[in-house]
């Protein structure tokens, strides 16, 4: 039977996803672009179509530290936030991760201040990459919806038990309005089983979590939280199709290629930018270009293995970067594909580019000056990461 489709605002597809997992407790705070979600909530619980408990809080810290506590207590818990909010979050974000609690939370990518700016780049997840925190990045809104019971059955798994991030663009996916399938409560009932966690606060079996560590046993603790990404590499791919088993849909589970097979110049992403890159792909490929797409799916835990694999016919890769890190003048996922590219066998030139800062508009001319500059590596020129999209007059 055909699934209807029909045409919500990409933070209801959300919202209706999360209420579609029943979580038990929400935490809520506003701030652009994201309240939009956490307002549908609301009007869910108001309504009676949600079975939890809503909690308006005073701040983004308030937010996650509510949600450590109820976590911990044996609860499913949510909560979504953006750019300062997700930045005042940080520090409890290590706590969430360190107790191992599987909460999930929407990230809708905006800029960091200052200057004050609303719209969207993935900075401010990208600034977090080191919490232990899962995160996986949507490139519509389908996916976005999709990703939050995929998230759940991860984060929950008895061998993996840490928190996660579903990352979509601020603005181009929250606020857009465009055709979905909403999740179905009879099948995500199926794919997504109740949280049962074996370790609880209790009163009648108590226990401690984050408690002191002291030299003896702290890096263990680190270890096993490395050691618990690396199961989730297997599970994300899992769930992915088990999701696609039970749903009819499929994003990729780790990585996902796009005219990848003979492709010789392989453009990597993340975000909602893939849909610029496929346009521009077509058209090249009209031209007889070998042009190809990786698409990065989960940046932590980063998939290197899979990436190398995709990559082994690649001639020259380009990484497209929506924030910087000040100071090494190249993007995260430029530094990630050459630290894992980076051995004696392989020697594929990575060329990394940042664009799309501060929401500005990413055309397929873009997309194709990166395309074209690339072409001076075959001719033995070196290229240094640079801004693709300067104002003229600032160049």
């Amino acid at each position: 039977m055909r699934k209807r489709m029909v045409v919500v605002e990409g933070s209801y597809a959300v919202a209706h996803a999360v209420k579609i997992c029943k979580p038990n407790v929400i935490s809520a705070y506003p701030i652009t672009p994201q309240t939009h979600i956490v307002e549908d909530l609301a009007q869910f619980t108001a309504d009676g179509e949600m079975n939890c408990e809503y909690m308006n809080v005073e701040s983004e810290f308030s937010a996650i530290s509510a949600l450590i506590g109820a976590s911990a207590a044996g609860a499913r818990t949510y909560s979504s936030t953006t750019s300062q909010g997700l930045a005042l979050m940080h520090e409890a974000l290590f706590n969430a991760s360190g107790m191992r609690l599987p909460i999930v939370m929407t990230v809708v990518n905006r800029a960091l201040s200052a200057p004050i700016n609303i719209w969207n780049d993935q900075q401010d997840s990208i600034s977090q990459r080191d919490t232990g925190w899962i995160q996986l990045y949507a490139e519509d809104v389908q996916e976005s919806a999709d990703m939050t019971p995929q998230l759940y059955k991860i984060a929950e798994d008895e061998d993996v038990l840490l928190p996660a991030m579903a990352c979509m663009d601020g603005f181009i996916l929250s606020h857009v309005y465009e055709p979905v399938i909403l999740l179905e409560q009879s099948l995500t009932d199926e794919f997504l089983l109740p949280y049962d966690p074996e370790f609880v606060l209790d009163p009648k079996n108590p226990m401690s979590f984050g408690a002191f560590a002291d030299p003896s046993t702290y890096t263990e603790f680190r270890y096993k939280q490395e050691k618990a990404m690396g199961v989730a590499l297997n599970k994300i791919e899992e769930v992915a199709r088990e999701f696609s088993e039970k749903y009819g849909r499929f994003y990729g589970g780790l990585i996902d290629g796009y005219m990848l097979d003979d492709a010789e110049t392989v453009i990597m992403a993340m975000g909602s930018v893939i849909g610029t890159i496929k346009d521009t792909i077509d058209m090249l490929r009209k031209q007889g270009e070998k042009v190809g797409l990786l698409k990065v799916r989960s940046f932590r835990p980063f998939p290197a293995y899979e990436i190398r694999k995709a990559l082994k016919n690649a001639k020259v890769v380009i990484t497209l970067d929506k924030n910087i890190s000040v100071g090494k003048n190249e993007g995260a996922l430029c530094t990630e594909v050459k630290a894992c590219l980076y051995n004696k066998d392989n020697h594929v030139p990575v060329i990394g580019f940042m664009l799309g800062h501060g929401g500005r508009d990413i055309p397929v001319s873009t997309i194709l000056k990166i395309i074209n500059k690339s072409k001076l590596v075959e001719k033995g020129i070196f290229i240094e990461s640079e801004f693709a999209d300067l104002r003229e007059d600032l160049a």
